[in-house]
């Protein structure tokens, strides 16, 4: 848990980047990202070589070696020794920003091997921005103290600073509210088994809740060997389109103990990527603001939707890359529940005909707020490629713990943890009745309405009788209430006019 020492200590780094002229969230946060790593490096070998002279043995696969580098960016050589943080932080001011900029930062971008290689990767069109010695001077003294070997306090203050990024109003929407990730987590219930993709991962959200998930609920089984290696290495896999976002996800991984994931510059719906039947639990919030071109589109993904519209090539990717019995949970905006469109109803047939669509979890529209009004559902459905729809759960969630205007503040209206409870025991929902926040439709009822999935086409709303007092008696109240009103004015007048 980040301490609020520890927040107010991000707090002024935060604050020495905008002073120092960099004011783009974003911007921030990749910069901070940069020293953060370097300053990663240098711990993981400096425990090495303790752990090393305790055992009287050497480090093995060190990152700084003995000797020089080369730095192709200036065609010299630097001593592997100046290039770590316990060194460089100790030179007067403009030293270290020669150092820094010049040579440390190279050194990071050119860092291909070993477990830094699913962040170091996304490095080659990296920039340094920060633009003077006295503002990297005050950024490595607020990061000095922060130990990047503690990676349950790394991680929170990562996401801390992810947070901020979002609340600040620039590139927020990046950033699927953090509560809303973990009850999707928390409904799909990851196991050690799975394979996790999320293929517009973004900041890497959903995977690092998964992983967090993992880590609480598996502690025991991560002690062996192979559930290790593949937590490690095989278990998460996320995509994306932008290089920063790749670098920024990859950073919050691996201070979630997640060293070597799957994480690649890719576009998911276009042709070049041919994943299938390869995943077990998909989780994803993918971009629904935008159209593209169907000549880049994978024709497998227009054959079950045959439209330009994101939102629903995502849904008919998830079945593509899904294997059979994996499940998803998925952020969809409320178009896609009642659209008439032939890719609407397409993409919702495949859902219940041909898949096992198990739950839509309509949300209120202030959820994105500040950043969007939109409203949007969870979609949740199991791969089966025989259908297996016998019922839809329909859950209609009015509170999420925060206000739903600008502002976001923490309320204690909660629908969240009875989301989550009543998800797991759908059996025990079959008596609900359609004027309650949750109940079971049939299938047979959902084809009959066109495959809608709008929950306000099932929703029950209980009307209450009221009744009114007659006019003559409202009237007579007021003319007693204006009496008296004409009383009170007239005492006034007597005693001070």
């Amino acid at each position: 848990m980040i301490t609020g020492e520890i927040k107010n200590r991000v707090d002024s780094i935060w604050d020495v980047f905008w002073t120092g002229g960099i004011t783009n969230s974003m911007t921030v946060l990749e910069q901070m990202t940069y020293l953060f790593f370097m300053k990663m490096l240098d711990d993981s070998q400096t425990k090495k070589e303790a752990n090393a002279a305790a055992f009287g043995t050497v480090v093995k696969d060190a990152t700084f070696k003995k000797g020089v580098w080369h730095n192709p960016d200036t065609d010299r050589d630097v001593e592997y020794e100046k290039l770590r943080w316990h060194i460089f932080r100790n030179l007067a001011p403009d030293e270290m920003y020669r150092i820094v900029s010049k040579d440390v930062f190279a050194f990071i971008k050119n860092l291909d091997s070993g477990k830094q290689s699913a962040y170091s990767r996304f490095m080659a069109n990296a920039t340094f921005m920060i633009q003077s010695a006295r503002t990297l001077v005050k950024i490595v003294e607020g990061i000095d103290s922060l130990d990047m070997n503690n990676r349950d306090t790394m991680g929170d203050v990562y996401e801390y600073v992810l947070g901020k990024m979002a609340a600040s109003g620039n590139n927020g929407q990046f950033r699927t509210p953090r509560h809303i990730i973990r009850m999707m987590v928390e409904l799909m219930q990851p196991t050690l088994k799975d394979t996790i993709v999320d293929p517009a991962m973004g900041s890497a959200g959903f995977i690092v809740e998964s992983a967090k998930y993992i880590q609480e609920n598996y502690r025991q089984a991560l002690l062996k060997t192979e559930n290790a290696a593949h937590f490690r290495n095989s278990m998460f896999h996320g995509f994306d389109t932008d290089a920063t976002m790749l670098r920024i996800g990859a950073m919050n991984l691996m201070l979630h103990s997640v060293e070597n994931p799957d994480i690649a510059y890719r576009d998911s719906l276009s042709t070049d990527n041919t994943d299938e039947n390869r995943y077990t639990l998909c989780l994803a919030n993918p971009p629904f603001t935008g159209s593209l071109d169907n000549g880049s589109v994978s024709k497998s993904l227009l054959s079950l939707a045959n439209t330009k519209k994101t939102e629903l090539l995502f849904m008919a990717l998830f079945c593509r890359i899904l294997k059979t019995g994996g499940r998803c949970a998925s952020i969809v905006p409320d178009g896609v529940l009642f659209g008439n469109s032939k890719g609407h109803k397409s993409i919702r047939k495949e859902l219940i005909d041909n898949q096992r669509l198990q739950a839509v979890i309509s949300m209120p529209s202030g959820v994105f707020k500040p950043y969007a009004g939109v409203s949007t559902a969870v979609l949740v459905f199991t791969k089966t490629n025989s259908g297996g729809t016998d019922f839809v759960w329909f859950y209609d969630m009015k509170a999420d713990g925060y206000s739903l205007d600008d502002k976001r503040n923490e309320i204690s209206e909660n629908d969240i943890p009875d989301v989550i409870a009543r998800f797991r025991n759908l059996e025990g929902e079959k008596e609900r009745k359609r004027t309650e926040k949750s109940f079971l439709v049939p299938v047979s009822e959902i084809r009959e309405n066109d495959y809608d999935l709008s929950i306000n086409k099932y929703k029950e709303v209980e009307k209450v009788r009221v009744e009114y007092e007659k006019p003559e008696v409202v009237m007579s109240r007021i003319e007693g209430l204006q009496n008296e009103i004409n009383a009170a004015i007239a005492e006034f007048k007597e005693k001070f006019m």
